[in-house]
């Protein structure tokens, strides 16, 4: 595997791997991680604004969408995403992180007429005003993840996000069928995402993107959709991390019955997608959603932990709360880690060809020499912080 990135015929041959062989997976991953990421695993310090949770998708595994009548369905003003913003800031945080449901003003005239009293006809016009009051009133870094784009929304966004994402969850057309995850989705067919993808490649937009395991694809899919992506970034080179998202069951969604993602399986996808996708791609699983033993993901590849919040919940999957970030870093720590705390665009990807004009200065000003967010910038300093439920300035700072 030295020297090459690993192509399908090879990768499905290590899918039935077990024992030692599995373990000699996972070492080669970590190897190829260590030779080009070292040992520092980072996290990105975020706010969580969940802008609206209406969606015209009926995804078989989500509990964040609502229908307007449905208890808990909100649309946020920006008059109530700035002030959590703000409190975002006072403890640390860096990226704001905008959650939203795809194109509901095409199914609910409750959001038509909520966009039209604000002088919008589309969601995706209001993300823009969001994020544009987001940058002029509190300088942190909006990271947009809206759904199915076009070029020119791209376009726009790209002013006021240095980066923003798109999960591709999977390239599989059976996840379409009936009774399937993406029944009755329309916004989760595979060609319309990677149309996203590929308009962003072409505008050099760093994105984020991923694969969701464990909605009912099979290793075959999921290894295509690893290979999808390595692509998309071979040709445009503008994907900045890849997630590895494993399912897991609620009580209140249609797949209530369906097994969760098994931790082997996450561990094994994380190698191959490490070993697949090569040494500089950053890769990440989120450890919300493996509580017990995530820390075992450093073994299988993975140099990033995602968005961890001081302040507000994981909207998406919100019977998983955050490890307190003193947790992680111990854990990371044990590990043989260290945590630094980055910016929502990676590193490598703060450069005049990525970054709009209008971004360069408000990036520069929160970054590091290194890329990562400044040690003692305005933003605090992460080396001692922790968060609980109800967390103060001092406990993230």
């Amino acid at each position: 595997m030295k020297g090459r990135k690993l192509g399908r015929a090879d990768a499905l041959a290590l899918v039935s791997a077990d024992g030692e062989k599995t373990r000699a997976l996972l070492t080669a991953a970590a190897e190829l991680r260590d030779r080009h990421k070292g040992r520092v695993v980072t996290f990105s310090p975020k706010v969580f604004v969940p802008l609206t949770n209406l969606c015209r998708d009926f995804c078989g595994y989500c509990t964040f969408r609502k229908a307007p009548e449905e208890p808990g369905a909100k649309t946020m003003t920006i008059d109530e995403v700035l002030p959590v913003v703000h409190q975002g800031k006072q403890l640390g945080c860096t990226e704001v992180l905008f959650s939203l449901g795809d194109k509901p003003e095409a199914i609910y005239p409750e959001m038509k007429r909520f966009l039209v009293e604000r002088g919008h006809q589309r969601t995706l016009d209001y993300l823009l005003e969001a994020c544009r009051a987001v940058m002029d009133e509190t300088g942190l870094l909006p990271h947009s993840n809206p759904g199915v784009m076009g070029r020119s929304d791209l376009q726009r966004l790209k002013e006021f996000n240095p980066s923003m994402g798109l999960m591709l969850e999977s390239v599989s057309e059976r996840l379409l069928l009936p009774g399937a995850a993406h029944d009755n989705a329309p916004d989760k067919k595979p060609a319309a995402r990677l149309r996203t993808l590929e308009l962003a490649g072409e505008l050099k937009l760093p994105f984020t993107t991923g694969i969701l395991i464990g909605i009912g694809e099979t290793w075959e899919e999921r290894i295509d959709s690893l290979l999808v992506i390595r692509a998309l970034h071979e040709r445009y080179g503008h994907i900045q991390e890849v997630i590895i998202q494993n399912f897991r069951a609620k009580p209140t969604i249609p797949m209530r019955a369906h097994p969760d993602a098994t931790r082997d399986d996450m561990l094994k996808t994380i190698a191959l997608a490490r070993l697949i996708l090569g040494g500089e791609m950053n890769l990440q699983a989120p450890p919300n959603l493996t509580p017990d033993g995530y820390e075992l993901y450093l073994e299988a590849g993975i140099n990033d932990w995602g968005g961890v919040s001081p302040l507000t919940p994981d909207f998406i999957n919100p019977e998983a709360p955050w490890p307190t970030l003193k947790l992680l870093r111990e854990k990371s720590a044990l590990a043989g880690f260290e945590l630094r705390a980055r910016l929502p665009i990676y590193p490598e990807f703060i450069r005049d060809d990525f970054l709009m004009p209008s971004m360069i200065s408000c990036v520069e000003r929160l970054a590091g020499a290194d890329g990562l967010v400044r040690d003692n910038g305005p933003l605090g300093n992460f080396s001692s912080s922790h968060h609980s439920a109800t967390p103060s300035a001092s406990e993230f700072s």
